[in-house]
């Protein structure tokens, strides 16, 4: 049995020009191509979509995600190892759900929060690939060997700044100031150097990549707009404007 590019595309939430796109790559080549020109899936080919497609929704690119394939041959261990990713980020999602119930509740009630429950489920591994591709290895193994030094009350304070200032945007941006304002750029800088206690300080082009993906990226997006709507967009704005200002090219 197999099926039209038309038909997986439409069954798999995805366009055949994506489809297309791995088939040039030799990440997903069809089964066959008619006379037509057309191209066909068999069910060994739906199985490696599905697969790619997991491993895209776990943020990896695609280079990456050739080699996870190029190991994993035998079918039936891939569907496991499969099965296996999808139980572990079940359990993280549901980690996170707590998470954020605890904080609403905590924030309605005016308790006190800690870190480890705001953070519950977030692995800041998860954006290796993302940092890598934009940036390269250097910059994501010395942010990486960084945090790993870090004792766990150095790594709570952080997180507690990260969650200040976060909560400062959300104000500023509920609040209706500009993000090219005082206000907002003060917040602005203390982002920076929290972002630059890392190693070494942000490029104007990383700041403004890492800007874009707040909004871009829904993982970042819904971090930031739980302090308030469109907050992750105002951070956006705010952090091009202080690059433009006080970054060089």
């Amino acid at each position: 049995m197999e099926w039209s590019i038309q038909d997986v595309a439409r069954q798999a939430g995805t366009t055949s020009r994506t489809l297309r796109h791995y088939g040039e790559i030799g990440l997903l080549p069809p089964s066959r191509v008619g006379d037509n020109g057309y191209r066909y899936y068999d069910r060994s080919a739906l199985i490696r979509l599905q697969r790619i497609l997991l491993l895209r929704e776990l943020g990896l690119g695609l280079p990456a995600i050739a080699e996870v394939l190029a190991g994993q041959r035998d079918e039936s261990a891939a569907l496991r190892t499969h099965l296996r990713l999808l139980e572990q980020e079940r359990d993280r999602i549901g980690r996170q759900i707590e998470s954020v119930r605890t904080t609403l509740r905590k924030t309605e009630e005016g308790e006190d929060l800690m870190a480890e429950e705001i953070f519950d489920g977030f692995d800041h591994t998860r954006y290796e690939e993302e940092v890598v591709e934009r940036w390269g290895r250097d910059a994501y193994d010395s942010a990486d060997r960084w945090w790993r030094s870090l004792g766990e009350e150095e790594r709570k304070t952080l997180q507690r700044r990260e969650a200040d200032i976060a909560g400062d945007y959300g104000r500023a941006a509920g609040s209706g100031v500009s993000p090219s304002g005082e206000e907002a750029q003060e917040i602005t800088r203390r982002h920076y150097t929290w972002l630059s206690e890392a190693g070494t300080p942000p490029s104007k082009e990383y700041f403004t990549g890492l800007a874009e993906m707040y909004v871009a990226d829904p993982r970042f997006t819904v971090h930031y707009d739980r302090y308030g709507e469109g907050t992750a967009e105002f951070v956006r704005d705010a952090m091009k404007v202080y690059a433009e200002r006080h970054l060089g090219d």
